[in-house]
């Protein structure tokens, strides 16, 4: 039985409109070689310039992530050859990286895990340092192309200690940052496009004789894959040394077609970048009102905002979970809550019904719209009127069909839901003579189901009973449109039946 160590390498691209250390454009997809210039293209005699906005969300996470932000940090240029590195080196930080010594508690894995039966796993954050992306290279047959969009975007680099021990680990840690840099609005955390990636380090050894012999793992482009790609490697590394053999100190890739982790180079020893301060840039002091920018724009991050809504919601951990799985999600659920009760309704009440719509009806009509939980800020269906729609229905006034009717109606002429119902003619009916005329009418239309009945309560059938008795109501709530109140059209129903015929 070998002990595991792994650690991450995650690079997340930051959503500034400029690149890290020129003016231009940060996008993805856009006509290859069209979002270039002299600086990020590596031409002689260039001066890069500091995008501040880069440094102040590169220390939004690093803070996010529990991390120090140091008095004093700068750039450095690391040396090495690669064709879609035009400058031959890339500007980053080494010595002193923008955040230091944090650390992530995997708090939710316990959620996804189907319980709380585990404790917290603190995984610690070596550092996060800003530095610029490649660009991107790509390969048809015998020929590669480049496109330098990409290079010079700012990138930050979140490095862990070698705190995980298995893949489920490394997938939560990758799933809970990517919800964390979404939150921030610093990153849009779209892995397949490389926003998010990430690079896994692992090693096994006997248990209390520490590291192994590094394998790294570069470029897996989804936290299934992470988990995936580490659970082979483990397995893979122990087989070795099960058999006498010594693990190769190496860089391996993710087949995802062959579910297995393949060599792509030898890596003896650790590479010599030879790093010297950047002199192009001066050393950056973050002053007072820096720092004050960086606090301000934090917000509640995902796993205390779930806490907090199973606290003050009595939301399940799986509720709280989806929920919270987008920023604007959690947003509109909480506006929504709190727009309900100013109508008068019990705040946990709220939140149970106001659940279920939003992950049900509201999730259905998003789709149907060829939306997604993040356009719910501009959704005509907005807090006001969802919170509206469940007050009449938690009140009786209006049945959860008919609610579901004026949701549609709401999308389609963009009016409030009370409008809706009362031009359509959707409240309840509680009135026990309006009732009694439909109920009466169904009593005519299905008079032989009304004496089969009796015939099932005669002959101690009571599921037979039971169920017609079901269908009877059925008849008299669809006959009125779903407007009748259920309960009086069950009493009624009931006191048919006990009357000889």
């Amino acid at each position: 039985m070998y002990q595991s160590f792994i650690g991450l390498e995650v690079h997340i691209h930051l959503l500034t409109k400029t690149k890290v250390f020129c003016g231009c454009r940060s996008a993805f997809g856009d006509e290859p070689n069209t979002n270039v210039c002299p600086v990020c293209m590596g031409y002689p005699g260039v001066l890069p310039a500091l995008n501040i906005e880069a440094m102040r969300m590169g220390c939004m996470v690093a803070r996010a992530l529990n991390c120090r932000i140091p008095p004093r940090t700068w750039f450095e240029r690391k040396q090495y050859f690669y064709p879609d590195m035009p400058k031959n080196y890339q500007i980053s930080q080494f010595a002193s990286p923008l955040g230091q010594e944090g650390y992530l508690d995997l708090e939710d894995r316990g959620i996804r895990g189907g319980g709380r039966g585990e404790s917290p796993k603190r995984v610690r954050i070596k550092e996060c340092h800003l530095e610029e992306d490649a660009g991107k290279m790509i390969h048809t047959g015998t020929v590669s192309l480049l496109d330098y969009n990409r290079a010079g975007v700012s990138l930050l680099e979140i490095v862990t200690e070698p705190d995980m021990e298995t893949g489920e680990d490394a997938e939560i840690f990758i799933q809970q940052l990517r919800r964390m840099v979404r939150y921030l609005g610093v990153c849009d955390g779209n892995m397949e496009e490389g926003s998010l990636r990430a690079d896994a380090n692992v090693s096994i050894n006997l248990p209390g004789k520490g590291l192994g012999r590094k394998v790294e793992i570069k470029n897996l482009n989804s936290s299934r894959f992470v988990r995936l790609a580490l659970n082979h490697e483990i397995v893979r590394q122990g087989e070795r040394l099960d058999a006498g053999k010594t693990v190769v100190q190496e860089t391996r890739l993710w087949n995802e077609n062959r579910d297995q982790t393949e060599p792509m180079r030898t890596k003896e020893n650790a590479q010599d970048y030879r790093y010297f301060p950047e002199p192009d840039l001066p050393v950056f002091e973050p002053d007072k009102a820096f720092l004050a920018s960086v606090e301000a724009a934090l917000v509640e991050l995902p796993v205390p905002r779930m806490r907090r809504f199973e606290t003050d919601f009595g939301l399940s951990p799986e509720q709280a979970d989806l929920i919270c799985d987008e920023k604007a999600q959690a947003d509109y659920f909480e506006a929504t809550v709190t727009a309900a009760v100013q109508r008068g309704m019990e705040k946990r009440d709220a939140a149970a019904r106001l659940c279920n719509w939003l992950l049900t009806d509201i999730k259905h009509l998003l789709s149907r719209e060829g939306l997604s939980p993040r356009d719910l800020p501009s959704f005509t269906l907005g807090p006001g009127r969802l919170a509206a729609l469940a007050a009449l229905v938690a009140r009786g006034e209006v049945s959860l069909k008919n609610a579901r009717e004026a949701a549609e109606a709401v999308l389609a002429e963009d009016k409030d839901p009370e409008i809706i119902i009362r031009e359509r003619g959707w409240e309840r009916i509680a009135d026990p003579e309006k009732i009694a005329q439909t109920v009466n009418s169904v009593y005519t239309a299905e008079a032989a189901v009304f004496e089969e009945v009796r015939s099932a309560h005669t002959g101690g059938n009571t599921k037979r009973a039971n169920t017609l008795t079901a269908y009877l109501v059925g008849k008299v709530l669809s006959a009125s449109g779903g407007r009748a109140d259920p309960g009086i059209v069950r009493s009624q129903v009931e006191a048919l039946i006990a009357k000889p015929a």
